[in-house]
């Protein structure tokens, strides 16, 4: 996984060290290396260290989307490691719906409201469950994310090269990724594309947050969302209920937040969304059954890592998505 050169590997005061990147490592980003081998560091603390600079690779600077490759040195400020509690409950196993299966990759159905990995105040998440449910297996990997409160498709690598070349592929943007959203508001009949740079940034609490920012701004990053309007839903005065519509999104890259803050910029915010959506109508939602944010992963296409076959996966509407729809068009 990773050696130390020099150094204390964890504790209250461990020093600065320098971590030796080997095959098993080779490929992934440096955010993900680190926070898998930081357990108990914070992600915000992590990020942090990272973009100060104190993280070097190769004694240079370096960002969180750098990739790491074998025999790499990653040099650490000294970092606080939190030491879990003797006794603390490890991750339950756990599988879940499955799109598809091989000796490469896992395709599954993930629910709403579940991590896809620790982290953050998450103890655990889907990664560590399917893991503890499958012990025998020598490589599982996330092979990319979706929000917690997210649900659809996510792919996870059970071989190395599986790993690589799928990421290479997200990195190309040469899969095809559309999300089924449901906005306030009547969104424009015709496909809209949103080209709009977002950056990221810590609240004062520590949260992460982002939001739309201007091409000449350094920090932010470049990203183009596709949108295509499926239905609309008829505003119920007498619920107190807006226009609402369902959209096709399509998204060319693949930035934290992006479907969530382009859609929001646009002035359709997605429907439960608590972070950047309309606090007051998700409350009178809620009431009316919506316990969760009405965006999920509906379509993924991607060339198999083996075969070179394209694969089309399809994860259609959760039935608590699925409810609320025909219950506003009844």
């Amino acid at each position: 996984m990773m050696s130390i050169i020099e150094g204390k590997p964890s504790g209250a005061a461990a020093a600065a060290r320098q971590l030796r990147v080997d095959a098993e490592s080779a490929g992934q980003r440096l955010d993900n290396f680190l926070l898998r081998h930081l357990k108990g560091v914070p992600k915000t603390h992590v990020y942090r260290i990272i973009r100060s600079g104190e993280v070097r690779l190769n004694k240079g600077r370096t960002s969180a989307d750098a990739r790491v490759a074998e025999g790499d040195l990653v040099r650490l400020p000294p970092v606080r490691v939190a030491e879990k509690p003797a006794g603390a409950p490890l991750a339950p196993a756990r599988e879940f719906p499955l799109l598809l299966e091989d000796d490469w990759l896992i395709a599954l159905n993930k629910p709403a409201g579940v991590a896809v990995h620790g982290g953050s105040g998450v103890s655990f998440g889907v990664i560590e469950q399917l893991r503890r449910a499958r012990p025998e297996a020598k490589f599982l990997e996330l092979v990319h994310r979706l929000d917690r409160d997210t649900s659809g498709i996510l792919l996870v690598a059970r071989r190395r090269a599986a790993l690589t070349a799928l990421q290479e592929q997200f990195r190309e943007r040469a899969t095809g990724k559309t999300y089924l959203a449901l906005v306030v508001g009547t969104w424009p009949e015709k496909l809209k594309v949103i080209d709009a740079p977002l950056h990221k940034y810590l609240q004062p609490d520590g949260e992460r947050r982002v939001r739309t920012t201007t091409v000449d701004d350094p920090d932010g990053m470049r990203a183009i969302t596709l949108v295509k309007r499926r239905s609309v839903l008829a505003a119920r005065h007498a619920q107190g209920l807006p226009a609402m519509s369902l959209l096709e999104v399509t998204i060319k890259t693949g930035r934290t937040h992006q479907i969530r803050v382009h859609l929001a910029s646009q002035g359709h915010a997605i429907v439960g969304d608590e972070k950047y959506g309309d606090f007051d109508l998700n409350k009178r939602l809620h009431k009316l059954g919506l316990q969760r944010m009405f965006l999920h992963a509906w379509r993924l296409q991607f060339d198999h890592p083996a075969t070179g076959e394209r694969v089309q996966l399809q994860a259609e509407l959760p039935p608590e998505l699925a409810a609320f729809i025909e219950n506003q068009t009844t």
